[in-house]
């Protein structure tokens, strides 16, 4: 059986294939330029997911959180920093958010599951 991360990470780059494959500049230089932006610079890596996971979180975009959460844990942040990130966004947020928290806690939990 196929779990919550391998779905969601097989289901992403199968579309960002097709729609790479479409050769448009536009959408290939926002794809470029979505991957510059969380390299190493004067913010760290680690910092930058975790904006990135609140203002993902913020704007109600589970698949943003979803790839935020992703790329946190692979930067080796532990649970408490990334629920500490969670409550920050949840509070700028407000309780209109709380669902898109209880769907990133449960990717984060596939998450320490899909790697033990």
């Amino acid at each position: 059986m196929i779990n919550k991360v391998d779905e969601f990470n097989a289901y992403r780059q199968q579309m960002n294939d097709k729609i790479l494959g479409e050769n448009n500049k536009v959408l290939k230089r926002i794809f470029n330029l979505d991957t510059n932006a969380f390299t190493e610079g004067a913010v760290d890596k680690k910092t930058k997911e975790l904006l990135g996971l609140v203002a993902s979180l913020v704007l109600r975009c589970d698949d943003c959180v979803k790839y935020h959460l992703e790329s946190s844990y692979k930067e080796g942040l532990s649970r408490e920093q990334v629920m500490e990130t969670l409550s920050i966004g949840t509070l700028i947020g407000g309780t209109i958010v709380i669902p898109h928290l209880r769907r990133a806690h449960e990717y984060w939990e596939a998450l320490e599951e899909s790697k033990e």
